[in-house]
């Protein structure tokens, strides 16, 4: 799969504040081929509430910008934004539903149409990062030459989804000529639809987390004394078990326990700000991670584990582990794939346990070395040569 033109459109937006699987494909994909990156395109009632509470805690999906551009950030790739307002449907019942988002379709694809014919884009593939609603009738309105459908997150179990998401994933995963997902458990899921489903694995982008760097103690952690938990991503109420962390806490008062991200409405609502030796410090940016993690004695992903989490790739985990730290998260089946190198726990109680064994485990250096050379097995390149290799089998041999 080289030389060619790829069109991928994904839910996050190319300028999203916090990581995305798909943009470290697309950057892969633009080492060998010509790709357009599109923005997720906005909707009119996203807009309305963005223009009345523009500063959210936790912009999970970023829409893009309302006017058209094509933007060139790195070689052989382009970002579209497409400039337009798709209307806000899913509150309709099913005939209506499907009436208008075809109706939005058609708007999305004439406004990719403009950027595939300035950059002179032909026989193009098609990848699409799990929007199973805006891009579900793109395959045929752009004519292309190959479809791939990308599963990374269980979204039709979530409440705005819900209501449309699980037949439409099915059609546009029986649409595809292929499917790739980040986790064994996805594949399988999506595999009830389309028995070309693949599990690719997980990429981690590692550029900001580099072991052999010393990095310097960031100001809000100089004046804690005793041993650091840390965790650093978004802290959301659907992904992350509160009630766990507000007993551990209570419990284990000689811990700090802190927390980089922004916070949703549930956790800034919680019992954890009561806390003494809990520190919330907010949203940092990407380079400023690692200068965090570092500085943590153990590292945490205290999961809840629900329909939406449960074949989730936690890519926060290859993170600490690339820089060395011991971690202690939740028991599911797919994170079984991490032993020996993680502790599991499903209570708070082994929680504790295996984090005070956690503590006794800081000055192991080859255990140390043996999590960051595991961690950096988890590359882009390696998950992104899957893609082609299935591309080759499934597609190009039969051309």
């Amino acid at each position: 799969m080289k030389n060619r033109h790829i069109i991928i459109v994904s839910l996050q937006s190319w300028h999203s504040k916090i990581g995305s699987n798909c943009i470290n494909i697309a950057k892969e994909f633009s080492k060998d081929n010509k790709v357009i990156y599109v923005n997720r395109a906005a909707d009119r009632i996203s807009n309305i509430k963005n223009f009345i509470k523009p500063n959210n805690k936790v912009d999970i999906n970023e829409s893009s910008s309302n006017h058209y551009s094509l933007e060139n950030p790195m070689d052989n790739l382009w970002v579209l934004n497409t400039g337009i307002v798709l209307e806000s449907i899913n509150w309709l019942s099913n005939p209506f539903f499907d009436y208008f988002n075809k109706w939005n379709g058609k708007k999305f694809a004439n406004s990719i149409k403009e950027a595939i014919e300035k950059l002179g884009f032909v026989d193009v593939i098609l990848f699409v990062d799990n929007d199973f609603i805006r891009a579900q009738h793109l395959p045929d309105l752009l004519r292309v030459n190959s479809f791939i459908y990308y599963i990374r997150d269980h979204l039709v179990t979530q409440r705005y989804f819900k209501r449309h998401g699980a037949r439409l994933e099915s059609k546009i995963s029986k649409r595809a000529d292929f499917v790739v997902a980040n986790s064994s458990y996805l594949a399988s899921y999506v595999s009830k639809f389309n028995a070309k489903s693949f599990d690719i694995g997980q990429g981690c982008d590692f550029t900001y987390f580099n072991p052999s760097i010393s990095y310097e103690i960031p100001d809000d952690l100089k004046n804690l004394s005793g041993p650091i938990v840390g965790y650093v991503g978004a802290l959301v109420s659907f992904r992350l078990d509160i009630k766990l962390l507000e007993k551990l806490v209570s419990k284990r008062r000689d811990w700090n326990w802190v927390f980089v991200g922004p916070e949703d409405e549930d956790f800034m609502a919680s019992s954890l700000h009561n806390f003494p030796n809990v520190y919330f410090l907010g949203r940092k940016n990407e380079n400023e991670l690692a200068s965090y993690v570092s500085y943590f004695d153990v590292c945490i992903n205290p999961q809840l584990v629900n329909e939406i989490t449960i074949g989730n790739y936690p890519r926060k985990v290859d993170e600490y582990l690339a820089m060395g730290k011991p971690v202690v998260a939740t028991y599911t089946e797919f994170m079984k794939g991490f032993l020996p190198w993680v502790h599991l726990c499903s209570k708070w109680e082994e929680y504790e346990l295996a984090i005070e064994e956690s503590l006794i485990e800081i000055n192991d250096n080859e255990l140390k070395e043996n999590r960051q050379a595991f961690a950096l097995t988890h590359t882009w390149e390696s998950s992104v040569k899957k893609i082609y290799d299935i591309y080759n089998n499934e597609i190009k041999g039969n051309e």
